[in-house]
């Protein structure tokens, strides 16, 4: 079986007003964040170099190392937390239900024996810590009224935990067992995210009403501010040490990230401001950050990953990017080097190039959202949730001025004769419309629910996919399709059908995750049982050499 070479990764998944958590492991250059229901693990050393866990039944919120990098603990909106290896094909080592309510940060005590964890629930069920190979609580929580956003453990004993909340406090526990020692009311709004530093002598505490508070990591008495001179100007939603303990990380929805110098009294200034690449829009706020060793990792509100260098801050920043939402199609274009274009429904469109990654995003006018996606050279062809397909040129990183059709229904699947792709064929519920340019030169019910299509790339034979899981070939005489045979092997309707780089097979996948590969001159199967893959809809990309 070939080894796995590079995986383009989604980025994190976030919210407007929240901020997000993304964590690093100790003995690596890897970090953790979180999309739907998966943990991405990246490595930032090699981008491509990356991992996902997608075990989790709900959305995850937060996933963190722990102190000897061996386990991963992670946490979902139903409350729950999975604790699994970073080896060993992810074994689960346990799973708690922790919260009644999301879960929105977590962390391991320094010793590994426990977690705690914080979020939303009923009553004072608010913050939870407990042992982490049987559950067993640790303490009892008082002091919160609101959702807590985000909690930590002091690195070194004696042991700690602070949190913070939508309450406006910062509550300070001593412990094992813990308990609730006193509260901080200095912050008059949310108060984000808090963070101790590596030698366990201070934590700090950010908050929208762009505050930065920091106290005495073992009596939670507070000892100073970050200055507001050059301050944030917004919200600030994450914060983050460094390794050293003397500077401190800050994104914020000013758009801006901050590194401060942190004196040992307490206080801290700007020592620098990060602006990351962007148009200036909503999506370049930033919501987290972290800092990595040598990396300053930034993530904006539309999921932008900007990587700066510590020990070289004036360096421009690595930036990556990709999808929020679920991938809907792939293409590949024969450009030097070569191009692969992947669309997401919510009408955002990615260039990759193999073994570089992300390159960039395809900018249309018409932001519309995309159900169905084809490509070449000079081209795209999209159809989202109305009755239209459009046609863009393509201009290097712009599109050019888009022209639609409305094909009458709303299109199930398209494709482009690919050696003469002025010829496009659009299945919709009941037929097929076949397209030169933006004329439509027949529509043609095919008495059948039709699920999915394919035209051949010199555009002489259409194969179409049905509800009832047969696939039917046409032959293409001018504009009319002559049915030449019907396929049987599949027992769920038809999702997806492509033809092999050379054209000389076919593959087809249902509904029930089984694919199939067929011989094009003879009809016949030439590979099965390819069954359960993990997607409800299999997405072939086919590279054509």
């Amino acid at each position: 079986m070939p080894d796995l070479a590079e995986t383009y990764a989604c980025v994190p998944s976030t919210e407007r007003g929240r901020g997000i958590l993304i964590s690093g492991s100790p003995k690596s250059n890897s970090i953790l964040y979180t999309n739907g229901r998966s943990v991405i693990i990246l490595n930032l050393d090699n981008p491509l170099e990356v991992s996902v866990y997608a075990e989790h039944a709900y959305p995850v919120t937060v996933a963190r190392f722990s102190p000897n990098a061996e386990w991963i603990a992670s946490a979902d909106v139903s409350g729950s937390v999975r604790i699994w290896g970073t080896r060993n094909e992810f074994v689960l080592k346990n799973e708690f239900k922790v919260l009644s309510g999301r879960i929105d940060d977590l962390q391991w005590s320094p010793d590994g024996m426990r977690i705690v964890a914080c979020g939303d629930g009923k009553g004072k069920s608010l913050v939870r810590a407990f042992m982490w190979d049987s559950g067993t609580n640790v303490g009892e929580f008082d002091g919160h009224s609101r959702r807590v956003l985000s909690c930590a453990f002091k690195p070194t004993r004696p042991f700690r935990i602070a949190t913070c909340g939508e309450d406006f406090l910062v509550n300070f526990y001593e412990g094992p067992p813990f308990k609730f020692k006193q509260s901080n009311r200095d912050h008059s709004n949310f108060v984000n995210c808090l963070r101790y530093s590596p030698d366990g002598s201070k934590f700090i505490s950010v908050s929208s009403d762009k505050k930065g508070i920091l106290f005495d990591g073992k009596t939670g008495e507070k000892i100073g501010e970050l200055s507001s001179e050059d301050g944030h100007k917004g919200s600030i939603y994450a914060v983050s040490w460094s390794p050293d303990g003397k500077q401190v990380l800050t994104a914020s929805a000013d758009k801006s990230a901050k590194v401060w110098d942190v004196s040992e009294d307490g206080n801290g200034k700007v020592k620098r401001t990060l602006t990351c690449p962007g148009s200036g829009g909503v999506d370049d706020m930033l919501v987290g950050c972290l800092w990595q060793n040598d990396h300053l990792v930034v993530v904006s509100l539309g999921g932008t990953i900007s990587i700066f260098s510590a020990t070289d801050i004036d360096k421009a920043p690595l930036c990556l990017s990709g999808h929020m939402k679920n991938i809907t199609s792939l293409s590949v274009l024969k450009n030097n080097p070569k191009v692969i274009l992947s669309s997401s429904y919510d009408g955002l469109i990615v260039k990759w190039i193999p073994g570089t990654g992300y390159s960039g995003k395809l900018q249309r006018k018409e932001n519309s959202q995309i159900k169905c996606f084809a490509a070449v050279e000079e081209e795209i062809i999209t159809s989202g949730f109305d009755n239209k397909v459009w046609r863009v040129p393509v201009l290097g990183d712009q599109c050019g001025e888009a022209n639609s059709v409305d094909v009458g229904s709303q299109p199930k699947d398209l494709s482009l004769a690919l050696l003469s792709p002025e010829l496009a064929l659009v299945a919709t519920d009941s037929g097929v419309v076949m397209l030169r340019g933006t004329t439509i030169v027949s529509t043609i019910n095919l008495g059948f629910a039709v699920t999915a299509s394919a035209i051949s790339p010199d555009g002489s034979e259409a194969i179409i996919g049905g509800q009832d899981g047969k696939l039917r070939i046409y032959a293409i005489a001018g504009d009319t399709l002559t049915e030449e045979a019907t396929l049987e092997k599949h027992r769920g309707a038809i999702t997806v059908i492509r033809y092999s780089p050379d054209v000389s097979m076919f593959a087809s996948a249902d509904v029930n995750r089984e694919a199939v590969v067929w011989d094009r001159s003879s009809r016949e199967i030439k590979l099965k049982n390819m069954v359960y893959h993990t997607a409800y809809k299999l997405s072939c990309l086919v590279s054509r050499q």
